[in-house]
């Protein structure tokens, strides 16, 4: 009878054991190499948004092309394109970090009125690059992708702070557009003057949001 050592099993157990090491192993390297990749491409877009933005702010470019981009970062256009499928493209994603930014600084804020004064200090703050953008070649696609992520981002704000929670959905949306657009513009017609009733102001757009202050209420208090 053959007697089988009592080290077999654990022999067995040990070459089980550095299989799944060594699966583990490939599935984490393959996740660092993702990651690193995910990291660089950012990285890269970064590197053409800066670019942009010194010839939009600083060397006053108003025909923004990929060529000028391309010669400010000293990359390919090849490259540029592996990034962005175009100009539009990369305002759409300057402008969706900077939201992303925006919103995770603004959830650090106590309070919702705080946090609309915030955002209205950012928007003001932002206000000289969006005009220098506004005046390029890119005027409209700058505008409707300002507007499209303003939307997204107040439609993101509202439901953290729970801004709408007593309308239904299709009323919410459209509150949220008619919101939008009242900020904006108030924002693009803005004065040193509101600049010092800046707490008012906020104050006041805070209740609008709520609800608590409206032409039809005052006048059925009255």
């Amino acid at each position: 009878m053959i007697v089988m050592s009592a080290a077999v099993p654990t022999l067995f157990t040990f070459s089980h054991d550095l299989k799944k090491i060594s699966r583990h192993d490939k599935v984490e390297k393959a996740k660092y190499v993702r990651g690193r990749a995910e990291r660089m491409a950012v990285d890269m877009k970064e590197l053409i948004a800066d670019a942009a933005r010194r010839l939009i702010m600083e060397k006053r470019v108003k025909k923004l092309t990929v060529k000028d981009i391309v010669e400010e970062c000293n990359i390919t256009r090849q490259t540029f394109y592996y990034h962005f499928e175009d100009i539009p493209d990369l305002f759409r994603w300057i402008l969706k970090r900077g939201a992303e930014e925006l919103m995770k600084e603004c959830m650090q804020q106590e309070g919702e009125e705080q946090m609309l004064r915030y955002l209205f200090l950012m928007l003001l703050n932002a206000q000289p690059y969006m005009r220098r953008g506004i005046t390029s070649n890119y005027r409209e696609e700058l505008e409707q992708i300002t507007r499209e992520t303003f939307y997204v981002f107040f439609e993101q704000a509202a439901a953290e702070g729970g801004l709408y929670r007593n309308y239904s959905g299709r009323d919410a949306k459209l509150l949220i557009r008619y919101h939008c657009g009242a900020i904006l513009e108030l924002l693009q017609g803005w004065t040193e003057k509101d600049t010092q009733d800046l707490d008012y102001i906020v104050h006041g757009v805070y209740r609008m949001l709520k609800g608590e202050m409206a032409p039809m209420r005052e006048r059925e208090d009255a």
